[in-house]
């Protein structure tokens, strides 16, 4: 499996960076579009990195937020799988600034073949779309910082995540990860019906080493998780804590993984 990172936080020697995450996975004879930032910035990294994005399969949308679906208005005529949920207004708390998607459910039918769905999806043999992810640890998804346009509180319902069955167990490919690591990780080992978790890569949504990070941190220990890669919207507090366990290294646009 080969995951290349067109769009993150941080810039690459040769690759410009904006607040967003978009990644080209390869795997499983597919070509995968993993969310596309907030700007045009992953097309024009692709062709730094040589990589040739009319080959694309499906695209997935992670969740509705501005940093990982408006990129979708600068390329056409796919496969579009995400939750339902991703096409509503939303904002901010703190300033009430919009942060939901450019293009409304209508124009995205217009431009792609549109597939949502709450339940998860098989998109191959060896990889899946989660879905809507449950809930149920009692330290992740307490609080939130974003509201509907009714102003009652949005919890990021369609944050959602990809699966991919590797040789060595599952790898997990995240957007920002609202629904929480963990959470994440129990919905997919109970829809794939592996325990084995290869790798964990994306925003992780965790902004300082709180509660939540180290029970993050101990869970993966726990079950001897190889390669964890938070980046996006990993806070640095957070992604030195994860460091201090893992190793892992901060992912720039440009990277390329291989597992």
């Amino acid at each position: 499996m080969q995951i290349s990172v067109l769009t993150d936080n941080n810039a690459g020697p040769f690759t410009q960076a904006e607040h967003g995450l978009s990644y080209f996975i390869e795997y499983d004879g597919l070509c995968i579009l993993f969310d596309t930032g907030q700007s045009d910035m992953f097309l024009k990294n692709a062709g730094f990195m040589g990589i040739n994005l009319e080959e694309i399969d499906i695209i997935i949308l992670s969740h509705g937020h501005f940093d990982h679906g408006n990129g979708l208005e600068n390329i056409t005529g796919y496969t579009l799988l995400c939750h339902p949920g991703c096409f509503v207004n939303r904002y901010r708390k703190k300033d009430g600034s919009y942060i939901g998607l450019k293009n409304t459910r209508a124009e995205l039918e217009g431009m792609f073949r549109l597939i949502t769905t709450t339940e998860p999806y098989r998109i191959s043999e060896k990889i899946f779309f989660l879905g809507e992810i449950p809930r149920l640890t009692d330290f992740e998804s307490l609080t939130t910082a974003f509201l509907f346009e009714d102003g009652t509180p949005d919890f990021v319902s369609d944050d959602s995540a990809l699966v991919l069955l590797l040789p060595e167990g599952l790898f997990i490919v995240t957007g920002c990860g609202h629904a929480g690591v963990v959470n994440t990780i129990e919905h997919a080992g109970k829809i794939t019906g592996i325990n084995s978790i290869n790798g964990i890569m994306g925003g992780f949504h965790l902004k300082e080493n709180d509660n939540q990070t180290k029970l993050t941190i101990s869970y993966l220990e726990e079950h001897g998780v190889k390669h964890v890669l938070p980046s996006h919207c990993t806070e640095i507090a957070a992604m030195s804590a994860f460091h201090g366990k893992f190793g892992n290294k901060m992912i720039k646009t440009g990277d390329i993984f291989h597992f």
